[in-house]
């Protein structure tokens, strides 16, 4: 918490990452590629969901959703890091900040609720092969799917009015976008409410869905563990790795930039935590959903069939 006067912020300066001079240019393309590799990768799991038929499942409908908020996801801060990037005034307005904050919150609460959704999905697969069908049909995807979007869009919209009501003492915000932890680093005072909702309507999300989680997960294990043949073990078990390796890297630096006491925030390093789930989580979420599914191989030789052969 900073002490002083309070000031009249119309804008707001990051002071980004710090690049050795000359270098500029090679950060900008290095973070074009990610970017455009993001965008292209995901998009190719929308668009291999939408042209073959044998995707129209749970898993992969909640699949699409979840590269399409990847996709959105970068899209919030990625082009204003890259002109950041080329320009020594790395400023964006009041009213920008907040937009950015309420999107990236938006979309960061979504991707907690697909997670624990697509838990839930394997969960029932596996433990409950026989009513799969009947408990994961199609209105009960589309009712999840608008639930995630309903409080995730109360939790962001709150948050970011409790933040912009708050004071500021400047306007620096060491960071490369607009978040909550550093944009109350710079908060005259915090109001005991802020503290409240960052810690327990956050938390519910995050930590709610995280438990979720590891609920389905300690089920789904004990039935896995449970059936005797090997090659069964190994088929159950590589229908969760993906998804469980997606989970470790966003849950993983969420928490720990999330829920930590405030006197432990150290904005340079969580410049650095921020990269994983802003950057690397969704750079390889393609790869970890395609690179050994077997699903969407067939799906991209149909669909390469139906290019070149008029055959889908």
């Amino acid at each position: 918490m900073h002490s002083g006067n309070e000031t009249t912020v119309t804008e707001f300066i990051f002071t980004g990452f710090s690049v050795i001079p000359g270098l500029e240019y090679l950060f900008f393309s290095a973070f074009l590629i990610f970017y455009v590799i993001t965008i292209l990768g995901n998009a190719s799991i929308i668009f291999a969901y939408s042209l073959c038929s044998d995707l129209h499942t749970p898993m992969y409908f909640y699949l699409t959703n979840f590269s399409f908020l990847e996709i959105c996801y970068v899209s919030i801060t990625f082009p204003k890091l890259l002109s950041d990037l080329l320009t020594e005034r790395k400023s964006i307005s009041f009213f920008g900040c907040a937009v950015q904050m309420y999107c990236f919150s938006l979309i960061a609460g979504l991707e907690c609720c697909i997670l624990a959704a697509m838990a839930y999905d394997r969960y029932n697969a596996i433990c409950q092969p026989l009513l799969y069908q009947t408990i994961m049909n199609r209105k009960v995807c589309v009712q999840l799917l608008a639930g995630a979007w309903f409080i995730s869009a109360a939790n962001s919209l709150l948050n970011t009015i409790l933040t912009f009501m708050l004071p500021f003492c400047n306007n620096i915000i060491n960071h490369f976008f607009c978040d909550i932890p550093p944009l109350l680093k710079l908060a005259c005072r915090i109001n005991l409410i802020n503290e409240v909702a960052l810690v327990t309507i956050g938390g519910f999300i995050l930590v709610g869905s995280c438990v979720c989680i590891v609920l389905s997960y300690m089920r789904l294990i004990a039935t896995i563990l449970g059936i005797h043949s090997t090659s069964g073990k190994r088929k159950a078990f590589s229908t969760c790795s993906s998804h469980l390796t997606a989970v470790t890297i966003y849950y993983g630096s969420g928490i720990f930039m999330y829920l930590r006491p405030k006197p432990n925030y150290e904005m340079d390093q969580d410049k650095r935590i921020a990269l994983m789930y802003t950057t690397i989580a969704p750079l390889l979420n393609p790869f970890i959903y395609t690179l050994r599914n077997g699903d969407f191989n067939v799906a991209f030789r149909k669909i390469i069939q139906h290019m070149f052969f008029g055959k889908l």
